[in-house]
Formats: structure tokens, C-alpha cells, sequence
């Protein structure tokens, strides 16, 4: 299995940002791009990031603050920065703002994705990214479906999918939010594609003797709880 990780870069930076996205989708990743703070608040307002790549100045204002902002939202995800402001001080005040990592443009691209895949492992993240419904436990981070010890052969886009139902168990998860937790901006996204993806779940759950489903919400959506 290979676990879909989504992450946001926010530099104004076109071509640069063209540059870092290009290598961290071959890198096996899924990226959004920003060239604000205003289109990466709203950008986070609607999707769960696994990481941020954050430049500092952005046309309508200063990184570290948007940084602040996310920090005492208790948003929690890996923030590397990337920024020309490369002076001892300048890094540390990055750091003391929350930042998990330090990047001095300009900058190699290969060590960008080597950092950002780094902050994707650390243990922390890890720990908080595993859900437990019933006897299902689900890391996408880890890239890790099992029910009791039966590791579930899942692609990457149902891994996705059961990873965002199991973020909210008992709750539904409408259409639109399932496929913005697989695909980035733009993308193209085939009609049945989540209603594919869950006909597979359902299929593997029963077989593994999972004592969760994925129920249908007409017109709502999906969720993943056990029965009634």
C-alpha cells in the first residue's frame, strides 16, 4: 500500500513552486499550491494537510504569521518554511514560531523533498494519525489498514478514502470531501470514482470480519460506525 499524503505549498513564487510541486507529486505526493495567505487559509479551511511548505513573504502579508494563526488553531501539521530570510536570527524566529524545519533559499530541490518526507515520518505525526473504529485500526501515515492482525491489501485511493471516514467515525463525509482528501487542485476526477472506492472498502471490511461498515447517507454522504 502507499499512503496518499497532501501537502500545501505557499510561495508566490510561481515557477519555484511549479518547481517543489513537480518533485514532491514524484515523490508519490499529492500538492496544492497557494500564492497567498489569503488562498492558504482558505486552502486549509477545507482540507486536512499532512505537511505546509511556507514561504515568508507573500503579497498580502507575512508567513509567520499566517504560521501563528495555525498554531494557536491547534492546527498541527509539519510546517517547513522556505525562505530568503536565511540569517541565524531569522531561522530561529521561524523556529520559536512554530515552524518544524528551516529551509534558506535558495535551495536544492531534492534536499526540499528529502525534508519534507523527514517531517512526514516523525513520530509524532505518526502517533497522531492512526484511528481506531471497532477493530479497525487505520494509519495513513503509516500506511497501515488492519483489522485485528489482517493487513488489508488496499490501493492508495482506498487507503485515502478509508482514512478520512475513519477520521470522523460516526460522522458523514460527504462525496466532495472524500475526493478532496485524494486529489489536488485541478485534477480531474472520474464521476463513480468514490462510489468505486467504496464498493472495494465495504467488500474488504466484510472479509476481514471488521466490525464496522461504511453506511450510505442519501444525499448526504458516507460514514464509517458500527452497526446499530
Amino acid at each position: 500500500m502507499i499512503a496518499i499524503m497532501r501537502i500545501l505549498i505557499v510561495d508566490d513564487d510561481e515557477d519555484l513552486a511549479a518547481l517543489a510541486q513537480a518533485h514532491l507529486r514524484r515523490a508519490g505526493l499529492t500538492v496544492d499550491r497557494a500564492g497567498d495567505v489569503e488562498a492558504a487559509r482558505a486552502a486549509c479551511a477545507g482540507v486536512a494537510y499532512d505537511a505546509l511548505v511556507l514561504d515568508l513573504g507573500l503579497p498580502d502579508g507575512d508567513g509567520l504569521g499566517f504560521l501563528t494563526e495555525l498554531r494557536r488553531a491547534k492546527r498541527h501539521l509539519p510546517v517547513l518554511i522556505l525562505s530568503s530570510r536565511g540569517k541565524p536570527e531569522q531561522r530561529v524566529t521561524g523556529l520559536k514560531a512554530g515552524a518544524d524545519d528551516y529551509l534558506a533559499k535558495p535551495f536544492d530541490v531534492e534536499e526540499m523533498v528529502a525534508r519534507v518526507q523527514a517531517l512526514l515520518r516523525r513520530p509524532a505525526a505518526l502517533a497522531s494519525s492512526a484511528q481506531n473504529v471497532g477493530n479497525l485500526v487505520v494509519d495513513v501515515e503509516a500506511q497501515v489498514a488492519r483489522v485485528g492482525a489482517k493487513d488489508l491489501k488496499l490501493t492508495r485511493r482506498e487507503l485515502g478514502v478509508l482514512g478520512a471516514l475513519a477520521r470522523r467515525p460516526g460522522h458523514v463525509v460527504s462525496r466532495a470531501q472524500l475526493e478532496d482528501s485524494l486529489y489536488g487542485f485541478g485534477e480531474e476526477i472520474a464521476s463513480n470514482a468514490i462510489e468505486v472506492y467504496i464498493s472495494a472498502l465495504r467488500k474488504r471490511l466484510k472479509e476481514a470480519g471488521a466490525n464496522c461498515e461504511i453506511q450510505t447517507q442519501r444525499g448526504l454522504g458516507y460514514k464509517l460506525a458500527r452497526p446499530a
